[in-house]
């Protein structure tokens, strides 16, 4: 089996425990509160280690994050949890990059990088997208296996268990390979404190688009967003007959 060159991207995001706010101007959510790694990215990286845990020969674990500054606070996260390395590629603008534009710039760290497989969150807690493993996989011309629950690699060969309607699918697929991941993947681990403080000695390139020769125009523009209308409240019904009245009051009988 050849040596495992795993890529992990990691988003920066509102911190799941948040909840989101529009901001005053109506032009998208308020970003001034806690930020933490995209809770699906969690899983891709403890994946990752696991998979070196495994004694599979993984050669290397790279985390990249696209993003403003403070997306280096999660690459540093990222190695203490036992990725190798962290590519941090400079986005001031929020919003700035859609899925397609992360799909190619992943394709030319990939390619950069001679990943062979690459081990995303199946999406992003704020856009919810779901669409930027799909798409590098098509960009690469490799094998994909989506929302993975489980995943088994001998040498060659990654076999990926995925939950479906009503059971679950069984995917076998020859390496180069994009995997996205869903939550019963695994148990992300915290990162220690001596994990933390050696993290901070592990390497952190830093990045723009214009070192990998890429201008990524957004296609789509936000004209407003607002809060959704409060919900009415219920009402209790005292047996069955009365559960049936009140349907056939509202109209939905």
């Amino acid at each position: 089996m050849s040596g495992l060159r795993i890529l992990v991207p990691v988003k920066r995001v509102i911190d799941y425990a948040v909840k989101p706010r529009v901001n005053r101007t109506q032009t998208g959510i308020d970003t001034s509160v806690k930020h933490s790694m995209n809770p699906f990215d969690e899983l891709s990286i403890e994946e990752a280690v696991r998979l070196r845990e495994r004694k599979l020969p993984v050669e290397s674990i790279t985390a990249l994050s696209a993003g403003p500054a403070k997306a280096q606070d999660i690459l540093r996260t990222a190695m203490a949890m036992g990725a190798d390395k962290g590519i941090h590629v400079q986005v001031e603008e929020q919003n700035a990059l859609e899925p397609l534009g992360v799909a190619k710039l992943l394709k030319k760290v990939a390619e950069g990088e001679k990943s062979n497989l690459v081990i995303l969150g199946k999406q992003a807690i704020d856009d919810d997208a779901g669409q930027t493993g799909q798409m590098l996989a098509g960009l690469l011309g490799w094998s994909q296996a989506t929302q993975a629950s489980k995943v088994q690699i001998e040498n060659d060969t990654v076999t990926v268990t995925r939950e479906v309607d009503g059971g679950v699918e069984t995917l076998k697929a020859k390496l180069p390979m994009v995997i996205t991941t869903d939550l019963r993947l695994n148990e992300p681990r915290y990162a220690s404190l001596p994990n933390i403080m050696k993290a901070k000695k592990k390497p952190l390139e830093k990045k723009t688009l214009k070192d990998y020769d890429l201008d990524l125009p957004t296609k789509l523009k936000t004209i407003k967003v607002t809060e959704p209308p409060p919900r009415k409240g219920g009402v209790k019904v005292e047996d069955v007959d009365g559960m049936i009245g009140k349907l056939k009051e509202l109209g939905a009988l």
